[in-house]
């Protein structure tokens, strides 16, 4: 079974930075793609970032040029680091995998922007 925890969210000003940690239980982690997603109050949950087993990434054009999505395999975390923050970024923000065909999230993490 995974399980992942995420981490790293808190109140940053406009322009700041945070890093965002998911760290998983269970060694099928690193075998699998892993994705950030986002949810806005009022708003539909949405991919902000992704990285598959081998590091390649994709990112939603929202956060292009701002974000980096990266994995330790050691450690068996994912993170998210956010750059140039925007008061839109502001949202929980929330790691998932897929599992033998099941979705599996973490708990979230608030982010919080301030203008």
């Amino acid at each position: 079974q995974v399980q992942l925890v995420e981490s790293g969210g808190g109140l940053v000003q406009a322009g700041g930075s945070l890093r965002l940690s998911c760290a998983a239980s269970g060694s099928v982690f690193n075998m699998l793609p892993v994705g950030w997603h986002r949810q806005a109050p009022g708003k539909q949950r949405e991919l902000v970032a992704l990285i598959t087993s081998g590091s390649t990434t994709n990112y939603a054009d929202s956060v292009k040029g701002r974000f980096t999505i990266s994995r330790d395999k050691a450690k068996n975390t994912v993170y998210l680091q956010m750059n140039s923050l925007k008061p839109e970024d502001t949202a929980v923000y929330y790691c998932k995998l897929v599992w033998l065909g099941v979705e599996v999230w973490g708990q979230g993490t608030l982010v919080t922007v301030s203008s």
